[in-house]
């Protein structure tokens, strides 16, 4: 049997090839272009690559046009930890020496020796893939949405608190287009001061607010004419240009957000598991969307639920040397996977009465909060690896009996 290696970057690929022996069969440099992927494959062709047995791949990324070139077909391709291979690399040198052919050889080796400990790229779907692009996108375009918003509530703080005390009261804060509209309507707390009703009124509607309009226009007013400090005149003109760049920077996030938001919703109820997954408690759309795309739809990715538990990091880990043992909560994980479970569960507390009784429960016998919200999540997802395996609908009876029944 044929192995194969392949050290990547950003423009040329070093390839190796051994057989079971370990002896180097073959080597090539090629180019990160469609000439270079062609040579790839007529490589591995040349050393029985076939459609019935294709040779497997140890790669150190699982992205790329390189990674689509060599999933076409029923080729297995593994992504290595470069940490993982870095480890392995030591086997064949103490001198730590290192070179690209060399890392290739290092890769092409731990599939001979080790292939059955590393787990191949998941066979998902072409409809699984798109909604993974989208859901991580969705999720990005919101984490830079903030980081946006919080770099300008930290400029607002040295020459406009007016402003953040008028947008206190509103959800989601300097991320409305209430909030957008009147900071570049009015940049600096002066020219907000002589802002009349009629003004303000007129930025709410320019902003899409359909109630509440006048009411809201007397506050604002109030909040802008109050006593506040000031910065020099000059000073107070400058910050409020800054402030106007990074207004454009949030108006672009906030867009972004929107849109691939809409993206999201469109794509994901096509899904064959969007009815599955969005019958539990807690889940949307987006959420549901963030955890498909992690997980992904090959349902034989995970031999068990503790496979899902622990590639989520809900799962506690046991770490015992000697006399000496601890259990603690696992460092390793899927972070986004992570993420997304945290906010699963904190939504579940409302939406089902049988995970705030679990959670309630969890916290009486001394776990704090992030870590019954994580004993929650590790419930819900062994919940939902049966579900997806049988393609069931979520029960609330059958998830939560015994809560159900103290609680009532």
């Amino acid at each position: 049997m044929i192995y194969c290696g392949i050290d990547w970057a950003e423009k040329t690929h070093d390839v190796a090839l051994v057989d079971d022996t370990g002896q180097l069969m073959a080597k090539r440099h090629i180019t990160d272009d469609a000439t270079g992927y062609q040579l790839l494959l007529e490589l591995l062709a040349e050393h029985g690559d076939t459609e019935e047995n294709p040779i497997p791949v140890a790669i150190e990324t699982s992205r790329g046009l390189l990674v689509a070139v060599l999933r076409t077909g029923s080729r297995k391709v593994f992504a290595i930890n470069p940490m993982a291979a870095a480890r392995y690399r030591d086997r064949h040198s103490v001198s730590r020496k290192k070179s690209d052919p060399g890392d290739a050889l290092v890769l092409a080796n731990i599939l001979r020796t080790d292939m059955h400990a590393h787990r191949p790229l998941p066979n998902d779907s072409d409809l699984g893939r798109v909604i993974a692009v989208l859901a991580r996108a969705q999720q990005d375009a919101l984490w830079n949405r903030q980081t946006m918003a919080n770099q300008l509530r930290s400029l607002l703080r040295e020459y406009y608190p007016a402003a953040l005390d008028a947008f206190a009261t509103w959800a989601n804060g300097l991320c409305r287009p209430e909030a957008r509209e009147l900071l570049r309507a009015a940049p600096t707390p002066s020219r907000a001061a002589r802002l009349t009703r009629t003004q303000l009124q007129a930025v709410l509607k320019r902003a899409g607010r359909k109630r509440g309009i006048e009411a809201e226009a007397e506050r604002l007013r109030d909040v802008f004419r109050a006593d506040w400090a000031h910065q020099p005149p000059l000073v107070e003109d400058a910050l409020g240009k800054q402030m106007l760049a990074l207004l454009v920077q949030l108006e672009a996030a906030c867009t972004a957000a929107d849109q691939l938001a809409e993206a999201v919703e469109e794509m994901f109820p096509q899904h064959p598991d969007a009815e599955v997954m969005l019958s539990f408690p807690g889940l949307g759309i987006q959420l549901a969307a963030r955890i498909l795309a992690e997980i992904g739809d090959d349902h034989t990715r995970f031999a068990d639920a503790r496979g899902l538990k622990s590639y989520a990091g809900s799962s506690p880990v046991t770490r015992a040397s000697g006399k000496k043992s601890s259990i603690t909560r696992r460092w390793v994980k899927n972070d986004r996977l992570n993420h997304a479970g945290y906010l699963w569960a904190f939504a579940s507390l409302r939406a089902s009465a049988g995970a705030n009784a679990h959670y309630r429960r969890r916290r009486e016998i001394g776990d704090w909060h992030a870590a019954a919200q994580r004993n929650l999540f590790n419930r819900f997802l062994g919940q939902l690896y049966h579900c997806l395996q049988n393609h069931k609908l979520f029960d609330e009876n059958t998830a939560f009996p015994t809560q159900l029944a103290a609680a009532a």
